[in-house]
């Protein structure tokens, strides 16, 4: 289907949702000039479609009063879009939306033409996200779905949180939103003990309850701006790690974790990345084996040798 034709439809949809607006405000929505606009409206006159213009301050285009265009019209293109939408609500969701995930797929596979059915077809062989989720969201699964309850019917939450190198604090928090980011959940909102908005990771929580206070989220408060002015990663610590040369090709591999990666005279590479936790740190460095040397900090350098001092013993070789 034609870009203009995809416009006419996306022009319909706009009148059908809001009658009375003005040329320029559908024109910038459709990213067309005003004047391409008005042909727009003349093309859909001509194949029926009851379009009215009113003047005066109050006016603009509308649609006839009981228009209501035909369900499911999508291109092929767009047919794919909602196909891989509902797969990633399934994959990131998991069972709490699996079955709703579901039955969309079937209901959108049952009502589409041949074209699209065999474009979503197309898109479901080749176009895969998967094991996008490492965070053992089964056992989260109760957490989750009280956190969702919380949201949707604004009910405060009691919940006892184990921050970073802390011990459990309890606090009762006004759950603004769920957020899936840096691959870990997240709950996002009001801390009573904290007087602030804040992050908690899901799989720090010890304990959830639903309080029977209701609260309301403030009129100014929109989740994707918060998450806009949020740093790109939470990384508290700055870890400086050395690969070898003849492991440089792993820092190559991975090189999307890396902040800043320097490749070396003699062959090896430095890179710098950042995390929340030392041992976080620790681990990173001792999955690539004894071809990585962490650098900095000392801390984790610490650690690493305690850990090799511990598997050391575990592992070495006894007399039977």
């Amino acid at each position: 289907m034609s870009h203009t034709a995809t416009r006419l439809i996306t022009l319909i949809m706009l009148l059908q949702r809001q009658p009375h607006q003005r040329a320029a405000d559908l024109a910038a929505r459709l990213d067309v000039s005003e004047r391409t606009l008005h042909r727009y409206m003349g093309m859909l006159e001509e194949m029926g479609i009851p379009i009215y213009a009113e003047r005066g301050r109050n006016g603009g285009f509308s649609l006839a009063r009981g228009f209501r265009m035909p369900p499911l019209v999508f291109t092929p293109e767009e047919a794919v879009a909602v196909h891989l939408g509902t797969t990633l609500v399934q994959e990131v969701w998991g069972k709490l939306y699996e079955e709703a995930a579901q039955g969309a797929l079937a209901k959108l596979e049952n009502v589409l033409p041949e074209e699209q059915r065999q474009e979503v077809a197309w898109a479901g062989r080749t176009l895969i996200a998967t094991n996008m989720n490492r965070t053992h969201q089964n056992r989260m699964m109760p957490l989750l779905e009280k956190l969702r309850q919380a949201t949707h019917q604004k009910r405060r939450a009691h919940m006892v949180y184990q921050g970073r190198d802390q011990a459990p604090v309890s606090r009762e928090v006004d759950i603004y939103a769920l957020v899936y980011r840096w691959k870990w959940w997240y709950a996002i909102g009001y801390c009573h003990l904290r007087q602030d908005i804040r992050f908690f990771r899901v799989d720090r929580i010890n304990d959830l309850n639903l309080l029977n206070e209701r609260f309301s989220i403030p009129p100014d408060f929109e989740v994707h701006q918060y998450l806009a002015m949020e740093p790109a990663a939470p990384a508290d610590t700055q870890v400086k790690m050395r690969f070898l040369p003849e492991g440089a090709f792993l820092a190559q591999y991975g090189r999307s974790q890396w902040q800043k990666m320097e490749t070396q005279p003699d062959g090896s590479v430095i890179v710098t990345f950042g995390v929340q936790e030392l041992n976080a740190a620790a681990a990173t460095a001792l999955s690539y084996g004894p071809v990585v040397e962490v650098l900095s900090p000392p801390e984790v350098r610490q650690i690493l040798h305690d850990w090799a001092v511990e598997a050391a013993e575990k592992y070495k070789k006894r007399d039977d």
